[in-house]
């Protein structure tokens, strides 16, 4: 990815803003404003990868399951009963759900003509090699709205797992799909599902369109949450899923917005001199770690969500940047050359000794916790490319989860099994989605052309 526009060269000179990948010559003999330099060329080339067209059909995200699990569970999704055409949306959905997630092997039903009121052959449904079936219908509840029941049963232990009823309007049939594959997920796999989670990303639409979208996570139902002319980096949801902050260039500087998604109305969170980058939620939804330049270097500070409360974390000579919480609200890891390389750090949230994280090899950033505080995903450099990495908090080991060469922006999805990232495949900006053990994996793209920054929403609470 290359800079094209010199405007766009100068815009980036005064954001402070995520890492270096695309340009390899970082050593120890570099300057911090050279490291500087090629850290914001950086940044912007992930705003301002082409993309041709300018519909929300183009903002629509494709799947591709790439890998899946070792031991997958065999299960069968009778056709559901009832209205043809809702029934027919709501099992593609489950069905589709499952089968994403690289953790079931969908076997065919056995048995003809199955809702949640029908007794299950469960000898018939072990024959055809089924651990557990799922069986229900749609139809119109007595206010008028679409009621999607179904039921789970383990078929060796011919016993009944789960049960529920979705009441839903006609254009949320797809939620209600999700919502019963989180179901059948938890009971299987003894956690909670994702499918009904969202995903934030930007994509580039035409010259000058930036849209920052909010689809379901399995790609569909993608809206624009703001469109605009100047680019727009870093999206981070707040704990509680109802608000985004971001980075948005519109004042022709960097500027951290706090956007709430509900009303559309938009709070400035932070518009200091120079560059204003890289916010970050508390756990407990009040403040936001950033990046800030105002008082001449790249150093870390809070502040509240209003933007009220400003209050200086690092006091470096250094670059410091790319803040993030720890679940527990305890720390703050963070990307600084303070050592020479670029390399992760962790400082406590009240400020005080920085601590180094990451020892193994010379480029490790953008530092990612996974939701229950044990595992951190990461970008490190080697072998030629830039990987997707996680490192057990505990015994500090590493594993590099992929094998591309320019991946970036990790962000984990609220279970913590999958991690999401940018990254590029001939040539294009594609998401890619890799479990936390690597062996399930998923391509996300659009039609025609590049997305990035991506940031998976929490749990709706």
């Amino acid at each position: 990815m290359y800079l094209r526009s010199s405007t766009a060269r100068l815009k980036i000179n005064h954001c402070k803003y995520r890492y270096n990948h695309d340009f390899p010559g970082i050593n120890h003999s570099m300057t911090r404003s050279s490291f500087l330099r090629r850290r914001m060329l950086a940044a912007l080339a992930l705003a301002v990868s082409s993309l041709a067209g300018t519909s929300a059909a183009y903002a629509q995200l494709s799947i591709e399951v790439t890998g899946a699990g070792a031991n997958r569970i065999p299960v069968t999704i009778a056709d559901f009963g009832g209205d043809p055409g809702m029934s027919r949306a709501v099992t593609s959905v489950i069905r589709s759900d499952l089968e994403r997630s690289g953790l079931f092997k969908l076997v065919e039903q056995a048995q003809p003509g199955l809702t949640e009121a029908s007794s299950i052959d469960f000898n018939a449904a072990r024959s055809r090699g089924a651990d557990a079936i799922a069986a229900g219908s749609v139809a119109n509840s007595p206010d008028g709205r679409p009621e999607a029941r179904f039921r789970l049963f383990d078929t060796n232990k011919q016993a009944q797992l789960a049960g529920a009823a979705f009441v839903t309007g006609a254009p949320q049939l797809r939620a209600a799909g999700h919502r019963i594959a989180d179901v059948i997920y938890e009971k299987l796999i003894g956690e909670p599902g994702i499918f009904s989670t969202r995903i934030a990303y930007v994509v580039k639409a035409g010259i000058n369109r930036f849209e920052l979208q909010i689809a379901d996570a399995d790609g569909q139902n993608a809206q624009a949450a703001l469109i605009s002319k100047e680019p727009i980096i870093s999206p981070a949801w707040s704990p509680n899923g109802a608000q985004l902050a971001y980075v948005s260039f519109e004042n022709k500087k960097p500027v951290i917005y706090v956007h709430s998604l509900a009303t559309g109305k938009r709070t400035v969170a932070a518009n200091f001199k120079g560059s204003n980058s890289a916010p970050a939620w508390s756990p407990d939804g009040r403040k936001l770690a950033v990046v800030l330049t105002k008082d001449g270097g790249s150093q870390l500070f809070t502040l509240n969500a209003d933007g009220s409360g400003v209050a200086r974390l690092t006091s470096s000579g250094s670059i410091d940047t790319e803040p993030q919480f720890s679940p527990d609200g305890q720390f703050i890891y963070f990307t600084s050359d303070r050592g020479g390389s670029p390399q992760i750090y962790r400082v406590p949230a009240s400020g005080g000794a920085a601590q180094r994280v990451t020892f193994e090899g010379t480029y490790n950033v953008t530092p990612r916790l996974s939701p229950d505080g044990k595992a951190m995903a990461f970008i490190t450099r080697g072998n030629g490319g830039f990987r997707l990495a996680v490192m057990d908090l505990a015994s500090k080991q590493v594993q590099v989860l992929t094998d591309s060469f320019k991946d970036e922006s990790p962000t984990f999805a609220p279970n913590g099994r999958m991690i999401l990232i940018a990254t590029e495949i001939g040539g294009r900006g594609v998401l890619s989605a890799v479990s936390i053990d690597g062996r399930i994996k998923q391509r996300l793209s659009v039609a025609a052309g590049d997305v990035r920054e991506p940031a998976w929403a929490p749990y709706q609470r």
